[in-house]
């Protein structure tokens, strides 16, 4: 079994760049879209993407486990497992809109150990490993200070899931406190707080593929990312980013609204 992180860390910065280079094959383009029974969107795009990823991931770590949005889980008890998400975003996406991300988490018995964020079409990418720091192009990123959710940009994916998952009142109370909201939305929206170019960002709703890597990403960018408990976990299903300092007076927030 490898676990040379190193190895596993530049080998999924190459993977993301491979897959997010094989969106664009597709982006602003015309092509079908598919429902899932949740009624989600899907596309050949993300298919293909994720098919590619993983044939990339099998060749080199061909003991490692993979869990993606479009495909059954590989090698599902092995203690290295990859999470795969090839368009996070995919409305954005088939909207010709750039801020969806190729997504990838690495967990290693069980703790994220690498985090990658890839915005194709604007070529930013964003990577940490546990202990390495963050790096937004290969060049060291962190949160900015903020302590204030008066000071604070404020960023969602839309304006009506947070109700839809009962955290409407929540939802606009942080609306009501912070300085500015916009939705710049899904992982992009996290890489915003990671880089230091927004404060807090939340998603009311996630799943393990869409959360893989912002924990990873954010503890090694000098913030935080938690679930509306303070819980710093990908499996909880719901999350959001910030910076230590904000992280009190965002959970009070939900806690006093819930």
């Amino acid at each position: 079994m490898n676990f040379d992180l190193d190895a596993i860390h530049q080998s999924a910065i190459n993977i993301a760049k491979q897959g997010g280079a094989h969106t664009l094959k597709y982006f602003n383009k015309s092509f079908d879209v598919e429902r899932k029974s949740d009624d989600s969107p899907v596309t050949v795009a993300d298919r293909e993407t994720e098919s590619k990823m993983r044939d990339a991931i099998s060749e080199l770590f061909p003991d490692h486990g993979i869990v993606g949005e479009e495909f059954d889980d590989l090698n599902p008890d092995s203690p290295v497992q990859w999470i795969l998400d090839p368009i996070d975003g995919t409305k954005s996406f088939i909207h010709g809109v750039p801020l969806y991300t190729t997504l990838i988490g690495v967990v290693v018995n069980g703790v994220p150990q690498v985090g990658i964020i890839y915005a194709p079409a604007l070529d930013e990418l964003c990577d940490a490993a546990r202990n390495k720091g963050a790096r937004l192009n290969g060049e060291s990123c962190s949160v900015r200070s903020c302590d204030d959710l008066a000071s604070a940009s404020f960023m969602s994916t839309d304006c009506y899931t947070s109700v839809k998952f009962n955290y409407g009142d929540a939802f606009d109370t942080l609306v009501e406190k912070t300085r500015i909201h916009r939705t710049w939305g899904d992982a992009y929206g996290h890489m915003l707080v990671a880089t230091g170019r927004a404060d807090l960002m939340f998603d009311p709703i996630l799943n393990i593929w869409d959360a893989a890597p912002l924990l990873t990403v954010m503890r090694e960018a000098g913030g935080v990312f938690c679930d509306t408990e303070g819980n710093e976990t990908i499996e909880s299903g719901n999350g959001f980013s910030c910076s230590r300092e904000l992280l009190p007076e965002v959970l009070q927030v939900f806690a006093e609204n819930s």
